[in-house]
């Protein structure tokens, strides 16, 4: 399946993305859950597909406004430094740990939604990366077992203000800056994806790819990641862990290549999809 969380007349709900519109599970709440972190966390999914086999009505899609794949994630574990090819162009040596900082929730934006480049800089750099979604409490899960523990994955940009990520060794000012992690458009489940590690993974900026690999170049696969978090911590329902980012990114390029107000920028994994996000300068206030 693909599971969408959206807003409808003004409500929010989720449903289940078809090739003839979306089935909303807003009337089947009592059900399965009023968002889609609840039905994960109420193990729902079987009650969804049967009713989506069921379902007459469809919303089309001109006629929601989609949201983050899960808008209100407790944790979102980002990922640095995870594909071979951006340890290349940056010059680092391969880590032998996972390196990771955060994402706040309020940082994201969705499938369509604005990705905005702040006031306080204009070095916003783009970053396709593969992003998993946890399925259910998770705490010293082994690499041989995690993928159970995996409800879907989606397409994530983490777009990065560069010159804030690099005022110290901590890259949490870089990456939370407001709507500039976009997250959709939806997520797949496992059964419709299939293996993860195979995966083709695409942005282009206008058009223009900027950066290709294949998910088999991660230096840290799905389940070493998953294994590593929840040592360190509790993972619940609908947490994301975004896996990493591949080479081609703009800080190092010459010359260095920023996403600007108009810019389209569109994430594309193979077995999930598209996200895509035009670019808006922040309009309060003025540049310094």
């Amino acid at each position: 399946m693909k599971l969408v969380s959206f807003r409808h007349a003004e409500q929010d709900s989720f449903g289940v993305a078809t090739d003839n519109g979306l089935i909303d599970l807003g009337p089947f709440s009592s059900d399965v859950g009023s968002t889609l972190k609840e039905a994960l966390a109420r193990n729902t999914l079987g009650a969804i597909s049967a009713i989506a086999r069921a379902a007459d009505g469809r919303l089309e899609w001109s006629e929601v406004e989609l949201l983050p794949v899960i808008p209100d994630p407790q944790k979102i574990l980002c990922v640095g430094i995870n594909y071979l090819s951006h340890v290349k162009e940056t010059g680092r040596e391969v880590p032998t740990k996972p390196m990771f900082f955060t994402r706040f929730a309020d940082s994201q934006t969705a499938h369509d939604g604005p990705i905005v480049r702040p006031l306080a800089s204009e070095k916003l750099d783009f970053e396709g990366e593969l992003a998993v979604v946890i399925g259910r409490t998770a705490r010293h899960v082994k690499a041989a077992d995690a993928f159970g523990y995996v409800a879907g994955y989606s397409c994530y940009n983490d777009g990065s203000v560069r010159d804030w990520q690099k005022h110290t060794i901590q890259f949490i000012p870089g990456k939370n800056f407001p709507s500039t992690g976009g997250f959709g458009p939806w997520l797949v489940t496992p059964d419709e994806l299939g293996d993860p590690s195979q995966l083709s993974l695409t942005t282009r900026l206008n058009g223009e790819v900027v950066q290709q690999a294949t998910t088999d170049d991660l230096i840290f696969d799905i389940p070493t990641l998953i294994e590593y978090c929840s040592t360190f911590t509790e993972l619940h329902a609908g947490d994301v862990i975004i896996t990493g980012t591949t080479g081609g990114v703009g800080a190092f390029r010459q010359p260095p290549l920023w996403m600007k107000a108009g810019d389209v920028v569109e994430v594309e994994i193979s077995k999930i999809g598209i996200l895509r996000n035009v670019v808006v300068d922040e309009t309060h206030g003025s540049r310094d």
